[in-house]
């Protein structure tokens, strides 16, 4: 199978075992944008008169006949094509001989793979807002379900003040709900065209961009050639400090669901199906879902770290180093929507025990409540904490049903706001309908779909 930049002589072997990697893996979750990308550059070709309608044509019909293959599973790429790029011209030149050789005009293997790159990020990008707000809205549910269910709140870990199991599932559908607001910067940053940068420098020819990025839908063409490929890594590192951010989310969500299902807590009831096992105690059941989560919330982290590493101390311009941007990119990715679809699926499941929850209340929770009472009285705050500071065994023991309903300002147990989440739902998945849109109908048309 030729290479790309084949010139003649045979490269040496382990080089090559070495310098390849696993992109020739990687590569087959952007075989699909890879064709689409083609299409694009293949029409802009004919449009300024370097190849002809017809042969336009007759690329992009062997194109559609590589993305049947892809989508059912048959399209290979060898280790020794490299990547997808050297793997779909090879099968365009087996396809239509010489025509086949015509693409490439005009672009740079680092220009197929920039581009090819931002397809796959705008596309993964709109699938976890998606999965964002399907989250957010099981927490919801399960916030509505039990939003009168008093729990200890608490602080350094120890008992602090009345809670509820509503105030706590809401506060993790707010945060991803601001997560998406992350998500929505880093698509922004990733939805423009970096197609005709080639080698970071453009090329001698008139190429249109514009041409190209409407036709996939991109919000702009990014414009000088140097910083599309200087941005490389930068992107990526954009996208996994996102992904990060929520990943963070569900870190701390699995950690107190596994804290709060412990038995001498109980507040917090898993399913069976959603438990493992263990090899040898038959009287386990163990949230390993969650405690994967946590785990590949620190794996998510470092994939961002890793990326930004890589891309920092790099002068201007294309290096190799950026291959190694590619792996950690498509971990983040697929690592956070595993982690997304899981939790909200345990979420949806996930059971409360309100008289375990009941039961953890002792007098000292609502020693701030009874000072804050006294201050009512006109007692200055300090003299109130240091009066119940002094007589903690005598704070009167309260109903922690009515202690939470009393808390009515906004955003206290008593006033959750859940509409207010319920809204952002709403206007979140209208954005992301609208942006899925906005690209997924020029693609279509350009690939016949």
């Amino acid at each position: 199978m030729a290479k790309l930049w084949e010139k003649g002589y045979e490269f040496d072997k382990a080089m090559e075992q070495f310098t390849v990697g696993d992109d020739y893996v990687l590569d087959l979750a952007l075989a699909r944008w890879d064709c689409v990308g083609s299409m694009a550059h293949a029409r802009m070709l004919a449009r300024i008169g370097l190849l002809t309608g017809a042969e336009a044509e007759g690329l992009c019909g062997r194109l559609r006949e590589i993305l049947g293959r892809h989508a059912r599973g048959e399209f290979r790429i060898l280790r020794e094509e490299e990547d997808v790029h050297t793997a779909v011209e090879n099968d365009l030149v087996q396809g239509l001989g010489h025509l086949g050789k015509k693409l490439h005009t005009a672009r740079s293997r680092n220009d197929q793979v920039l581009l090819d790159l931002r397809l796959y990020m705008r596309d993964e990008l709109l699938g976890t807002a998606r999965q964002c707000c399907d989250t957010a809205e099981a927490l919801l549910g399960f916030a509505e379900k039990y939003e009168h269910v008093p729990v200890v709140g608490r602080t350094h870990s120890q008992r602090a003040m009345p809670a509820s199991m509503g105030l706590w599932a809401a506060a993790f559908a707010e945060s991803l709900l601001d997560d998406l607001e992350l998500l929505r910067a880093a698509y922004r940053v990733a939805d423009q065209c970096p197609l005709g940068s080639a080698a970071s420098f453009g090329v001698n020819l008139n190429i249109d961009r514009q041409f190209v990025s409407d036709l996939m839908g991109f919000a702009r063409v990014q414009n000088n050639v140097l910083y599309a490929n200087n941005s490389r890594g930068k992107i990526e590192g954009a996208v996994l400090s996102a992904l990060a951010q929520i990943m963070l989310d569900l870190s701390k969500l699995s950690s107190d669901i596994i804290f709060w299902a412990m038995p001498e807590f109980g507040y917090l009831t898993l399913p069976e199906e959603l438990c493992a096992g263990s090899s040898l105690m038959p009287q386990k059941r163990n949230p390993d879902v969650f405690e994967l989560t946590r785990a590949k919330a620190a794996t998510v982290t470092a994939c961002m770290a890793q990326v930004l590493e890589q891309a920092r101390p790099l002068i201007s311009g294309y290096h190799r180093d950026f291959q190694e941007t590619k792996r950690p990119l498509i971990a983040g990715v697929t690592q956070t929507r595993a982690s997304l679809a899981v939790c909200r699926l345990g979420v949806s499941q996930l059971g409360c025990d309100e008289a375990r929850c009941l039961a953890g209340f002792t007098r000292e929770v609502f020693a701030t409540d009874r000072a804050l009472e006294l201050v009512k009285r006109g007692v200055p705050f300090r003299d109130a904490y240091r009066e119940v500071a002094a007589t903690i065994e005598q704070t009167p023991m309260e109903d922690p049903r009515e202690n939470i309903r009393r808390k009515t300002h906004t955003g206290a147990t008593g006033n959750l706001g859940l509409t207010l989440s319920h809204r952002r739902i709403a206007e979140e998945r209208l954005w992301i309908e609208r942006a899925f849109a906005a690209w997924n109908e020029p693609i279509g048309r350009l690939i016949g779909e």
